[in-house]
């Protein structure tokens, strides 16, 4: 049998998303990327607490809004559809304000205790590729493979400035440099959860390959442990 949960971890921009989709779209399995989950958090508490919320208050909207993950829901290219309390926010939460204020609503301690609950419920759910910074160590320590994604800092700059330009955004790649280096301190510095690898992940370094290459790797991985 095919590993039910299989976690894909590493920094921002080092390949996950892309990666996990075409991996769950190979198997037929729910794709869910955790930082959306984070991204809608953040998205609503710019809509509905202003541009510097309190931690206490982005904790307490965190508390009370239900999100879920689902397969997409609409054929308009999204990887999957990001419910929140039933709105679709799938597009919104991929805007550059959210972009930019999301590491410092996923760094908040009671945050990612109520977000990780949520993951899990869905993650449990199995037959499932979840992708983030902490899930094989986390949110989902079960998980039947663990992969752990790494890149150069450049590399995953000009991927994401790639990203920013076919979706017609106006970004420099030196302001996506820049912020992926403060994301990247933020992440592997903060107290709860940092970014690293579970001890018993398998780290795939995607700087010299391909989409296709970096899938083939990890193909070959599921059917070791399936084996």
């Amino acid at each position: 049998m095919l590993p039910s949960h299989i976690a894909i971890d590493g920094p921002v921009a080092s390949g996950k998303s892309a990666v996990g989709k075409r991996l769950a779209d190979k198997l037929g399995y729910l794709f869910f990327d955790t930082g959306t989950m984070y991204r809608a958090v953040t998205c609503l508490a710019l809509r509905e607490l202003g541009s510097a919320p309190d931690a206490a208050a982005v904790a307490a909207l965190a508390a009370r809004v239900h999100i879920d993950v689902q397969p997409p829901t609409v054929d308009d290219g999204r990887d999957s559809t990001i419910l929140a309390d039933g709105e679709d926010l799938t597009w919104a939460i991929r805007r550059p304000e959210v972009e930019n204020n999301v590491s410092l609503v996923a760094a908040l301690p009671d945050v990612r205790r109520i977000l990780t609950e949520q993951m899990r419920r869905v993650g449990l759910r199995g037959r499932v590729v979840m992708v983030g910074r902490d899930v094989g160590t986390v949110i989902l320590p079960e998980a039947d493979l663990k992969i752990f994604l790494v890149a150069s800092t450049e590399a995953r700059a000009q991927r994401r400035f790639a990203e920013v330009q076919a979706r017609g955004e106006a970004r420099r790649y030196e302001e996506i440099l820049a912020n992926l280096r403060d994301r990247d301190q933020l992440d592997s510095s903060r107290a709860v959860a940092p970014l690293r690898p579970a001890a018993d992940a398998i780290e795939v370094d995607t700087t010299h390959l391909d989409l296709s290459g970096v899938v083939e790797v990890i193909e070959k991985l599921v059917m070791a442990k399936t084996d």
